[in-house]
């Protein structure tokens, strides 16, 4: 009967690779975050299995997030998904310390050009206004989290001297005066492009968490439009909502 095979045995009622991955499932259980996963070769000699199949298996659990993989280093346990509190306005950075993980992050393009229509608007730039493009791939602890592109109106310019891989864009744009106060967005599903499949190292069109937003600073001026591409297995999005009239504690 299907689910009696012993540890290390195939259950022949169900695909192999699937077996494969319930075990390692289990495994994975007693396992810490970051510990490595044995690899191919080893799959395949435990389980009597092709490399296809042993690679099936463990791709099951990689989309499922509880694997990711580091190319020329291996596969590990990942982390659960981060919990973001949707109506905090907190940068990445100082959210991923705050979970005593590392932030760093990949530039990807800094660049000067023509604003988009929407984003002009956006931020209340003339048509063919100019923005301060900053795109960078977003990581914790080296694991890929999101994609990051950052517009600026031409005032923030003097945030493309900082640290922007090791360091906070937001903490940059304080020390320059423009300290981000309130943010207002959306968050919509999109499918991965083949761009962002490798760079998140998630199969293409995964469905992404994308979401947009404009920064307003103390003094109401939008001075930021940026869209995140987030990976669904590695990002939640909690929200908490209150009847209209009615304080927390009446709910």
């Amino acid at each position: 009967m299907s689910g009696d095979a012993a540890p290390g045995e195939l259950d022949t009622d169900v695909p192999r690779y699937l077996t494969i991955a319930r075990e390692l499932r289990a495994e994975i259980a007693n396992l810490e975050p970051g510990d490595a996963l044995p690899t191919e070769v080893e799959l395949c000699e435990r389980f009597g299995v092709s490399r296809m199949t042993a690679r099936a298996g463990v791709k099951r659990l990689v989309d499922e997030g509880l694997l990711y993989r580091v190319r020329g280093r291996g596969t590990f346990v990942a982390r659960p998904p981060i919990h973001r509190q949707a109506g905090n306005l907190l940068s990445f950075s100082q959210e991923m310390r705050a979970r005593g993980l590392r932030p760093s992050s990949e530039i990807l393009e800094l660049a000067q050009q023509v604003a988009p229509k929407d984003v002009a608007r956006a931020l209340g730039l003339p048509p063919g206004g100019r923005v301060i493009v900053v795109r960078r791939r977003r990581l914790a602890d080296d694991l890929p989290m999101a994609l990051e592109k950052t517009q600026l109106i031409p005032a923030c310019a003097s945030v493309l001297a900082a640290d922007l891989e090791h360091g906070s864009l937001h903490a940059a744009l304080e020390e320059s005066g423009r300290v981000p106060a309130v943010a207002r967005g959306t968050v919509t599903p999109q499918p991965a492009t083949a761009e962002d499949a490798e760079l998140l190292e998630i199969p293409v069109r995964t469905p992404l968490l994308v979401e947009t937003r404009v920064v307003y600073d103390t003094t109401n001026t939008a001075i930021e439009h940026t869209e995140t591409r987030y990976s669904p297995t590695r990002y939640i999005f909690d929200i908490e909502l209150h009847r209209p009239g009615m304080g927390s504690a009446e709910r």
